[in-house]
């Protein structure tokens, strides 16, 4: 793709990302149209291609996700910028860093858990997260920060909450963000729906003195031959008389 497609003023803005796997992400697909999940992992080393994507939307810049074939005729994922008219004014700007401050309000109301899964973690390793993810809300009032509007979140549930947005209807169509204030992943005390699926999901992690209770469930299920996932359920199904 030449430059010139390009609207000058969008151009700029591209250029203006100075995150490395953003503005890698972003000066592939000027030069080339598009970029590929294997282009990602073999020739940048990013083995998590959903994750650099939204790099790119974090900084206000839609891209589409649609299939290609690779050298072996076997469909893989692309992504490529979205229509210029579908550029939002108010995200084209790039998402405003949250101060330590921000961060340390955030502990203080939900303490140094993710507010997924419950675990405790230190706070270096907890991420503030959007509960509307930013790319179909933005980040609104960003000087007079709700802190409402914002959860603390571990690692491996912040993976987990993009690939299940990223695979939503909601995300790739309307974008209705009341759709995704009754979502697991916007409030998982209190929700309808998980990416607008009809499903219900308890995250659990033991820590800890736990460990050892959580080996002796395993250990159970094992011995009744059935995965932890469907033991527990057997479980509980007997303790509310199902």
């Amino acid at each position: 793709m030449s430059d010139k497609r390009i609207p000058q003023e969008i151009l700029r803005i591209l250029r203006s990302v100075t995150a490395k796997r953003p503005r890698t992400v972003i000066e592939h697909i000027i030069e080339h149209g598009f970029i590929t999940t294997e282009e990602l992992k073999e020739q940048y080393g990013y083995n998590h291609p959903p994750r650099a994507a939204r790099d790119v939307r974090e900084q206000g810049i839609p891209l589409e996700t649609f299939k290609v074939n690779d050298s072996t005729g076997r469909a893989i994922g692309a992504y490529r910028f979205a229509k210029w008219e579908d550029f939002r004014t108010d995200t084209l700007k790039g998402r405003k860093a949250f101060s330590k401050q921000f961060k340390r309000d955030l502990v203080g109301q939900h303490g140094e858990k993710c507010c997924v899964c419950s675990g405790s973690f230190g706070q270096r390793y907890l991420q503030i997260d959007h509960r509307i993810p930013y790319e179909v809300a933005g980040d609104p009032a960003r000087l007079n920060r709700n802190l409402d509007e914002y959860m603390l979140i571990c690692v491996s549930c912040n993976r987990a909450k993009s690939w299940s947005c990223e695979h939503c209807r909601n995300w790739s169509e309307s974008r209705d963000p009341a759709i995704c204030r009754t979502c697991y992943w916007s409030s998982p005390l209190n929700y309808e729906h998980i990416a607008t699926q009809d499903i219900r999901r308890l995250a659990m992690v033991w820590q800890g003195n736990e460990v050892s209770e959580y080996d002796s469930v395993r250990e159970m299920a094992h011995g009744a031959g059935e995965d932890m996932p469907e033991f527990v359920k057997r479980i509980l199904r007997k303790i509310i008389g199902k």
